[in-house]
């Protein structure tokens, strides 16, 4: 794992975006190349597929890391440092989830959901808080998912990292606005990636049409974080669930039934 960096030029907005090998993050990447002619700093695991795509992009900070190991933040930390001396636009879109009931995965499978969705985001954005801060007016945006409003059966893991997610975000915000740092919030509901390709909505008609894409996902991301909304669903019709859930939790519950774990989360990315 190294890290290194192609210029890009001197101004513009410099942006980190971590998960950026594919999906999620490797659309928000280049939209945020393509219409704001950002400085990049594109984090994940696949030196390989982050080269390729500076390079495609015209050049950005690459930092191939395990968000998860205890030296990841801090190295990805002084490369921003080191590189650009500012950042203002964090994206926490990396992730992962693992399709199992608690009877058959248990607290190992909380542990590790957690590990990746949530204590890696917080303790990157630890990492880079002084810089944001430095650089206000900043912004954080986490990509939590709208089953970090509604649980579904077979992804209470998932659904138990992303709830954390949401909630840390809320707070977090309200801590950091009066130090000119934004904290947005993204909950995609079903969107079809490398690491979660829907082919069981995708290939039915009937469930054909709930189904999102990246780019979509990430036109929600720059919203959150450039223009400082609180949260945006994708579609934004999935906002209607997670209201239901407050007023008429009964109603939702019977609702889901035990169906949604057809259409669980069932790989890493």
């Amino acid at each position: 794992m190294s890290d290194t960096r192609t210029s890009t030029g001197d101004d513009g907005l410099v942006a980190l975006v971590t998960g950026a090998s594919s999906g999620i993050g490797e659309a928000t990447a280049r939209l945020l190349a393509r219409d704001h002619g950002a400085r990049l700093v594109l984090v994940a695991r696949r030196e390989e597929r982050l080269r390729a795509l500076a390079d495609e992009l015209g050049g950005a900070t690459v930092v191939a890391a395990d968000l998860t190991d205890a030296d990841a933040p801090a190295r990805v930390a002084e490369a921003v440092k080191h590189e650009h001396g500012r950042l203002d636009l964090l994206v926490n879109n990396a992730g992962a989830a693992w399709r199992g009931t608690f009877e058959e995965s248990g607290w190992d499978n909380v542990k590790r959901h957690m590990e990746i969705n949530f204590d890696a985001v917080v303790r990157l954005t630890e990492a880079l808080l002084p810089l944001l801060r430095s650089s206000a007016p900043s912004a954080i945006v986490n990509v939590s998912s709208t089953a970090g409003r509604v649980g579904r059966a077979g992804s209470g893991s998932y659904s138990a990292s992303k709830f954390a997610l949401a909630g840390w975000s809320d707070s977090l915000h309200l801590e950091e606005r009066t130090n000119g740092v934004h904290v947005g919030l993204v909950l995609p509901g079903f969107a079809a990636t490398e690491g979660f390709p829907q082919r069981e909505l995708v290939d039915r008609a009937a469930t054909r049409w709930i189904v999102s894409t990246p780019e979509k996902v990430a036109e929600a991301v720059l919203d959150a974080g450039l223009n400082g909304k609180a949260e945006r669903y994708v579609p934004r019709a999935y906002g209607l669930a997670a209201a239901l859930r407050v007023v008429a939790p009964g109603l939702v519950r019977r609702a889901m039934g035990g169906r949604a774990e057809t259409f669980a989360p069932k790989t890493k990315h």
